[in-house]
């Protein structure tokens, strides 16, 4: 599946994006920490209106250091996106554990409509195969219903020991989004969902990137037409 980041400014440049950007992904992720004024119930129901079967992910970074009025602010955003009845919401493996639980709660409450993303960042570099690992293995233990870790490629083979999480993952029935950032790490992006990833990240358009090393929507689905697997052929 193939993830259209929302970026905006303003509700109203959102709402347009999502008009776009519908027909072309399979899941919109609104990132709620990049609008001044976002109101999250309308871009959710924006979303089910433009493509009924379309999902939704919403997201809201941590924009400064936490403190606990910050921290009720953003988590209350996500909060409310599962009360929406959003398919995904992704929280920082780095935020307290206590948000974290009150997030469980909530989705259980609502017969986990809502898929739980634990997710962690590196901007810097890719670390060893085993501190990633060990993220994934902190990741499920806080409750994750999909994992997600993203790094930045500093060499060709970092790549490598991203897109190995994937199949450790698989091996433990566990969902997983991972690939690397950069302009190094394109190929991961492209590589993850063929090798069972749940969902790969692209721009609606140049100059719509959510992070660097995005590709764009339809850049992207040429690249996994070109790759993907050929029938087999039967005897």
């Amino acid at each position: 599946m193939i993830c259209i980041p929302v970026v905006a400014a303003r509700q109203s440049e959102a709402l347009r994006i999502i008009e776009r950007a519908a027909g072309l992904a399979d899941i919109l992720e609104l990132r709620m920490d990049l609008l001044a004024d976002g109101k999250v119930a309308e871009l959710i129901a924006a979303a089910r209106s433009a493509a009924p079967d379309l999902k939704v992910l919403v997201t809201n970074r941590a924009v400064r250091a936490a403190d606990f009025r910050d921290e009720k602010r953003r988590v209350g955003v996500l909060l409310e996106a599962v009360d929406q009845g959003a398919d995904f919401v992704d929280i920082e493996l780095a935020t307290a554990a206590a948000w974290r639980e009150e997030m469980l709660a909530a989705i259980a409450a609502r017969q986990n409509r809502t898929a739980l993303i634990v997710s962690h960042h590196d901007f810097r570099q890719t670390p060893s195969p085993l501190t990633l690992r060990s993220y994934f293995k902190k990741s499920v233990q806080a409750g994750a219903g999909v994992v997600k870790i993203v790094t930045t490629a500093r060499k060709p083979e970092d790549n490598l020991a991203v897109l190995g999480l994937i199949p450790y993952a698989g091996e433990r029935k566990v969902r997983i989004v991972a690939f690397c950032m950069g302009g190094l790490g394109r190929i991961s992006r492209v590589m993850a969902p063929l090798m069972g990833a749940l969902f790969t990240f692209a721009a609606l358009e140049e100059g719509a990137e959510s992070a660097d090393g995005q590709l764009t929507v339809g850049e992207m689905k040429e690249v996994l037409n070109i790759l993907k697997p050929s029938p087999v052929l039967k005897k």
